[in-house]
């Protein structure tokens, strides 16, 4: 196992070590300072390859790294950190990434759980809103791009209300009829992972096991509650609670949208993230605002449309009554 960067440390005579940010089975990622650029904060991700393999693949694994970093340098989507550099240093690899500030959207659910409250359902499905635009843009790259561990810690919320989906460890470039080597350790995470993802490289994943992964985000982050993992849903179908069981708020569209997402069968699910995204919020456009932020009369109607329209017909049989009775 290769000993963590410690603070101070420069590597390529220009990224200095502040401190570690984060830790996972695919490496770790560290706050450093760009010396080139003064003032500039940035992410570096440390790849880590899995050692177990053969040196003939594990050398294919590491020509993979820069091919698909290389791909990973060309993207540019508001909701993406953009990937600005990325080289080797003897076995290991990184990944130069903009650090993005802010909170996390899993310490976010965190906080109102511990006041016995929900995230707001207007303000999940505006984040979601953002992050499918972000994967729409993966997904429809010449050659499909898969993020493959969607998952609330991944998603910073910056203080100007811009989500940023984070962490492409996982990423994998779905080229058709290549074999793929996953570029490091781990499928992703349980509770998060579709079952055709458990199966590695060898399985058949594509776009439709994003979609199972924003579905399961989206599922914890309105009920405060993991999702059920697949593999316990294949041999108990019935493991998982309906979202509006545990929280009653939920609108029945977004529960509709969730659980479908969710389907085991990848032929089940939506076919891609646009048709998803209609389901949930259909062409209401989704803009970055801050927590907290002031909102519209036709935000606050938007956000419970059910009893918009139930509250609505109340007033207008009301009216009726109400000229009925004066003629």
């Amino acid at each position: 196992m290769p000993l963590p960067l410690r603070s101070g440390d420069v590597l390529r005579d220009r990224y200095r070590i502040i401190n570690i940010i984060g830790r996972g089975g695919s490496g770790s990622i560290y706050l450093a300072e760009d010396l080139r650029l003064s003032g500039r904060q940035c992410a570096l991700k440390e790849v880590e390859h899995d050692r177990s393999l053969p040196e003939d693949l594990l050398n294919e694994a590491r020509d993979q790294f820069l091919r698909e970093a290389t791909v990973l340098a060309r993207l540019d989507h508001p909701n993406l950190p953009k990937v600005s550099d990325f080289f080797s240093v003897e076995d290991r690899d990184y990944l130069i990434m903009d650090y993005v500030p802010g909170k996390d959207l899993r310490t976010l659910m965190i906080e109102v759980k511990q006041k016995n409250e929900f995230l707001s359902e207007h303000e999940v499905l505006n984040w979601i809103g953002q992050l499918s635009d972000a994967l729409i843009y993966l997904h429809e790259q010449p050659t499909p791009i898969l993020h493959r561990d969607i998952k609330p810690s991944n998603m910073k919320l910056t203080p100007s209300g811009l989500i940023k989906l984070v962490d492409f460890g996982l990423v994998k470039i779905a080229a058709p009829g290549e074999i793929t080597i996953t570029i490091v350790q781990g499928q992703g995470t349980a509770i998060y992972t579709p079952l055709e993802q458990y199966g590695g490289d060898n399985g058949h994943t594509d776009i439709r096991s994003d979609i199972f992964s924003l579905g399961a985000t989206m599922y914890h982050l309105l009920t405060n509650t993991a999702p059920v993992d697949a593999r316990q849903r294949f041999l108990e179908p019935n493991r998982l609670p309906p979202p509006r069981a545990i929280n009653p708020e939920i609108s029945s569209r977004t529960e509709k949208a969730i659980l479908w997402a969710m389907r085991l069968h990848p032929d089940e699910r939506p076919e891609n993230v646009r048709a998803f995204r209609q389901a949930l919020v259909g062409d209401r456009p989704t803009i970055p605002r801050p927590r907290n932020a002031s909102i519209s009369i036709s935000e606050l109607l938007q956000r419970k449309p059910e009893q918009t329209l139930l509250w609505s017909s109340i007033f207008f049989l009301l009216i009726s009554f109400i000229i009925t009775a004066l003629k």
